[in-house]
C-alpha cells in the first residue's frame, strides 16, 4: 500500500520546538518534491515548505522562515520539518503530500498524508 504517514504532532508551549516525520511506504520518497502544508480550525489549508527531488531550494511560507527547516533522508525514506520558536498562530493539522517532479499544491498531489496535530499553548 502506497501511503505517507506524519507523526511527531503534540501540545508544545509557546516559543518551544517539534520535528515532524513524513514517512513513506510503499514508494520511494526521494523520486518525489515533499510539501508540508497545514489547516487550522475554520482556515483554508496553506502551503508552509516545500523540499524538492534535488533539495537545494526548499521553500518556505513567509510566516515561519526563520523558525522551520524542511529535511530529507531518501535512505530513511522520510521527510522531516524541524519547528522552532512555535507561536499559537502556528496551531494546526500538518500535513505532508508528495509529488513529482514539482512541489505540489495544496488542493493537488499524487499522495496525501493523514495529518499530525500541533498545538501551541500555554
Amino acid at each position: 500500500q502506497q501511503q505517507l504517514v506524519e507523526s511527531g504532532g503534540a501540545l508544545v508551549q509557546p516559543g518551544g520546538s517539534l520535528r515532524l516525520s513524513c514517512e513513506a511506504s510503499g514508494f520511494t520518497l526521494g523520486y518525489y518534491a515533499i510539501g508540508w502544508f497545514r489547516q487550522a480550525p475554520g482556515k483554508e489549508r496553506e502551503g508552509v515548505s516545500c523540499i524538492g527531488i534535488a533539495t537545494s531550494y526548499p521553500l518556505y511560507a513567509n510566516s515561519v522562515k526563520g523558525r522551520f527547516t524542511v529535511s530529507r533522508d531518501n535512505a530513511k525514506n522520510t521527510v522531516y520539518l524541524q519547528m522552532n520558536d512555535l507561536k499559537p498562530e502556528d496551531t494546526a493539522i500538518y500535513y505532508c503530500a508528495a509529488d513529482s517532479p514539482y512541489c505540489p499544491g495544496k488542493d493537488d498531489a499524487k499522495y496525501w498524508g493523514q495529518g499530525t496535530q500541533v498545538t501551541v499553548s500555554s
